[in-house]
């Protein structure tokens, strides 16, 4: 079994912590990422700097990260003006982020869950509108979709619905996200289940689930049970929506990578390489506390890739 680790740091990461990191920082770590074996990454999101000034480079690191062979780029955006911009930037993928509570969404984008749908819709009409071989994937993770520190619980039959309407609309994928910790493996077995059902499974994005109660491996575990084959994780741990209160604790890609790898589920990443991946973050953000088991304890003794090959010496 082969699983997608999508790296989402340098987006979701970034935009969470004061510090901002230098545009040649972010591309030697998206770089070293790269070298880990990492084949999916978030490099950025097109906000008005206003909002998010620690990715105001953007434009820049998208550049960069498209000359980086294998690598599929994907980069936010909120709304149709964002999406143009991803656009021209040639980014292969753009991640919308529409939540599934309205109190979060208007925090987050200021618009009406209604609102954002229409957006999408015209994102995706724009999408249309290009060359064939330019085309971005556009995919929505529906936020706040297992809870919201801001609404609490959220219906779902009501993200059931939004799914429905954001494939009808055009969205390539759809997903869930756990924005702030809320879920537990049950929801995530049922809810995806659900979500196969609705829309079908070739319509089916990743899982992208924080581990702010401790439960975030464990439903990813669950994600896994039930054939979703994209996990998004940040290294060190690092991020969290800034426009949702306690929104914190994504996966740590080394925890998640390890995992996979001791189960036989083959990432396609090396541990070596995302040690050395980490050591460009923390000098680059000196200072910032990085979280992570694995690379604390360190790998144990005889383990070997799911491929069969073993560690680095």
């Amino acid at each position: 079994m082969k699983v997608l680790v999508s790296e989402v740091g340098p987006r979701d990461g970034l935009q969470s912590i004061q510090q901002q990191m230098a545009t040649a920082d972010k591309i030697a770590w998206i770089r070293a990422l790269a070298a880990a074996g990492v084949r999916e990454i978030e490099v950025g999101s097109f906000v008005h700097p206003k909002w998010l000034p620690q990715l105001a480079d953007t434009p820049e690191v998208v550049t960069a990260a498209l000359q980086i062979p294998g690598l599929h780029v994907v980069a936010l955006a909120p709304n149709l003006h964002g999406a143009r911009g991803a656009m021209e930037s040639g980014a292969h993928a753009i991640n919308v982020p529409i939540a599934a509570s309205q109190a979060h969404n208007m925090a987050n984008v200021r618009m009406s869950c209604e609102e954002s749908i229409e957006a999408l819709r015209e994102i995706c009409l724009a999408r249309d509108a290009l060359p064939g071989p330019h085309r971005p994937t556009i995919e929505v993770g529906i936020a706040s979709a297992f809870g919201c520190t801001r609404e609490g619980k959220v219906s779902e039959d009501w993200v059931m619905r939004m799914a429905v309407t954001l494939a009808e609309a055009g969205a390539d994928a759809v997903g869930l996200s756990d924005s702030v910790g809320y879920a537990n493996p049950a929801q995530i077995r049922r809810m995806f289940t659900r979500l196969i059902s609705e829309i079908g499974a070739e319509r089916v994005g990743g899982a992208h689930l924080h581990n702010t109660r401790g439960q975030g491996l464990t439903n990813a575990l669950a994600a896994l049970d039930v054939g979703i084959t994209t996990l998004d994780a940040s290294q060190g741990g690092i991020g969290g929506c800034p426009y949702a209160p306690g929104a914190t604790g994504n996966i740590v890609t080394e925890d998640l990578v390890f995992m996979l790898e001791a189960m036989g589920v083959d990432t396609g990443i090396r541990m070596d390489g995302l040690l050395a991946a980490r050591k460009v973050l923390a000098e680059a953000l000196p200072g910032e506390a990085l979280y992570g088991h694995v690379p604390d304890a360190g790998l144990p003794k005889g383990f070997s890739y799911a491929d069969g090959s073993p560690i680095a010496a």
